[in-house]
């Protein structure tokens, strides 16, 4: 038995490299859920189940396609900062700063289109148009989201999509505690 633990990181690389885009899809759609559950028990002091069925399988659907977006994103914006490096319109950058301006240019340009994107998805699901607090998501990519994912950056990039679907189950957290009742 303990011989299988052992073989679950060689696994999850195994199976992150062979499927990209369905360990991403699979990854976001189940901790970002995850993260919209445990903020709703935080914020409503209870266990109750939060979603209708149906609401939850759009819930999982949405960060899926989300999920596909932030690796594509993480690819881009990885070769965007390479590029202007390699060609010299940024300075020659040591891990940290590279994994900064990854994060940087990525949340300031791509996060913000993100944070629409999934507002309005979630409205659809929900069947009503709700931007109440849209700033607090949009300012959530200075104070987490860029520090999250400078952290996400410094890492191997097999391993930077589970952290950032790790991150956004963190953000449910710490959403859930900011606007308990």
């Amino acid at each position: 038995m303990f011989e299988f633990f052992k073989s679950l990181p060689g696994l999850y690389l195994a199976w992150v490299k062979s499927y990209p885009l369905v360990s991403a899809m699979i990854q976001f759609a189940i901790l970002g859920t995850l993260g919209e559950i445990i903020s709703k028990w935080i914020i409503q002091k209870s266990f109750r189940y939060p979603f209708t069925v149906f609401l939850t399988f759009w819930k999982m659907l949405v960060w899926a396609v989300l999920g596909v977006a932030i690796k594509y994103a993480f690819l881009g914006f990885t070769g965007f900062v390479e590029y202007l490096e390699a060609h010299h319109y940024l300075p020659t950058l040591g891990n940290f700063g590279k994994a900064f301006a990854i994060s940087a240019f990525m949340n300031l340009q791509f996060g913000l289109l993100l944070v629409v994107l999934h507002r309005l998805l979630d409205n659809l699901g929900e069947r009503k148009m709700n931007w109440t607090g849209i700033h607090k998501s949009m300012l959530s990519l200075l104070w987490f989201w860029i520090p999250a994912h400078t952290v996400t950056f410094m890492l191997s990039p097999d391993l930077r999509i589970g952290l950032a679907a790790v991150w956004s189950l963190v953000l449910g957290l710490i959403l859930g505690m900011f606007n308990r009742r």
